[in-house]
């Protein structure tokens, strides 16, 4: 809840329209948990620049997905992706403990995996899709809700 809390007091302190503001935040969601993992950084910041949307909006969406989601997001993402495409021939997931995921050994076996590169981007893009879409419409209402009571707060202490 304090995550979410904080992320909003980031977002409304952007000095543009909540409609705007949520529009950059959900483009960044979308990045943050799509499969151009690596580069979504800069290409946060490119779409912000180039549609004119604020880069704090973007970037607090983009890391959303946090060092501690990536690993079972991105897990979850490929099982769903395989699950629409159906099992690559050939492809074999292994069988191994949460703790054993990060381990060299189990993203070296992934890897070596290339059947699995299609579903895991097809999932984890129907996913930032998802994310983004949802993220739109909860961050919009939750901006103006906040604004509201700000300008509210600011006309009774006047």
């Amino acid at each position: 809840m304090r995550l979410i809390r904080r992320t909003l007091q980031l977002l409304a302190l952007i000095q543009d329209s909540p409609r705007r503001t949520a529009v950059a935040f959900s483009l960044g969601v979308f990045l943050g948990f799509s499969p151009l993992i690596g580069i979504h950084t800069f290409l946060g910041l490119f779409l912000a620049y180039a549609f004119r949307l604020s880069k704090v909006g973007v970037l607090v969406g983009v890391y959303m997905n946090s060092p501690w989601l990536i690993v079972p997001y991105y897990g979850f993402a490929t099982w769903f992706g395989v699950k629409i495409t159906g099992m690559p021939e050939g492809t074999r997931l292994p069988h191994m403990s949460l703790s054993q995921m990060f381990a060299w050994e189990f993203w070296q076996n992934l890897f070596e995996q290339y059947h699995l590169l299609f579903p895991a981007a097809l999932g984890s893009t129907i996913l930032a899709i998802l994310f983004a879409l949802l993220s739109y419409p909860i961050a919009l209402h939750a901006l103006r809700k906040l604004m509201s009571s700000r300008r509210h707060s600011a006309a009774t202490a006047k």
